[in-house]
């Protein structure tokens, strides 16, 4: 494995620390430099629509892959992220700490956001683990910047799918603003709205009823992009599979 792991990732000692969390750095860069490929680089703007300033063009799986011999590091990460590299960045959401995110580290984060793959990853592995998420959601939302926008509502998704201890009610002020967002033209982020909509849905049947209601009334919008968002939602959250899932699934609690 080209990266060591970390002997006390969690807790470097002064130059010492310092020294160590810059050799891990370049080790991993290093690392993810030999894993690129030129065909992976190009493939990800024209088949994955991901642009991004400084990339090796490393697959994700390889990534997961060198984070897991690296193991957890929250100082690790957050010199990785600082590096600008993509797949670096990607790392960083792998081997950081849930539980020593701060806001300011989120909001920090979410302002470098450049294209949907490093906004979709560090939200889904790493952000909505942190108690912040609840917060920033709406706000990320009510962006303008397209992938600060598309956080906030990604955000929503996977907590969504990943909160399971989280009550129902928590999602249903998600709800407005999920309708507000879905007015947005830009592909990113209607996607990303929809993405919501769908996981709020989906995670129950008091939650489904409630995003039916958004779906419909946004499936009748004479604007193009609500009307995609609310018609797309609506198949899927009223499909037969779904609702036998929510029912089931309601059955079980009872």
């Amino acid at each position: 494995m080209p990266a060591r792991r970390e002997r006390s990732p969690t807790k470097p000692a002064g130059a010492a620390g310092a020294a160590s969390i810059h050799l891990a750095v370049q080790e991993a860069l290093a690392a993810l430099k030999r894993l690129g490929t030129k065909r992976t680089l190009e493939e990800m703007p024209r088949r994955y629509g991901i642009f991004a300033k400084k990339a090796f063009g490393v697959k994700v799986g390889d990534i997961q892959r060198l984070a897991k011999g690296i193991g957890q590091s929250h100082e690790l990460a957050l010199a990785m992220w600082d590096t600008g590299w993509y797949e670096a960045r990607m790392l960083a959401s792998f081997v950081d700490q849930a539980d020593r995110v701060t806001p300011a580290q989120m909001d920090r984060w979410c302002r470098d956001f450049d294209n949907w793959g490093i906004c979709d990853t560090v939200c889904f592995k790493l952000f909505d683990r942190v108690p912040a998420a609840w917060q920033k959601a709406p706000r990320w939302a009510a962006s303008s910047d397209e992938f600060i926008k598309r956080g906030g509502y990604v955000l929503m998704a996977c907590l969504a799918a990943h909160d399971k201890a989280a009550p129902d009610k928590n999602f249903l002020p998600f709800l407005p603003r999920i309708e507000k967002g879905a007015a947005d033209e830009r592909n990113f982020v209607k996607k990303g709205v929809n993405w919501a909509l769908r996981g709020i849905g989906r995670r129950s049947l008091m939650l489904n009823a409630a995003a039916v209601l958004v779906a419909r009334r946004l499936a009748e919008s004479p604007a193009p992009a609500p009307r995609w968002v609310g018609k797309d939602a609506l198949r899927e959250l009223t499909s037969p599979a779904v609702q036998r899932g929510l029912a089931k699934r309601a059955g079980k609690s009872r």
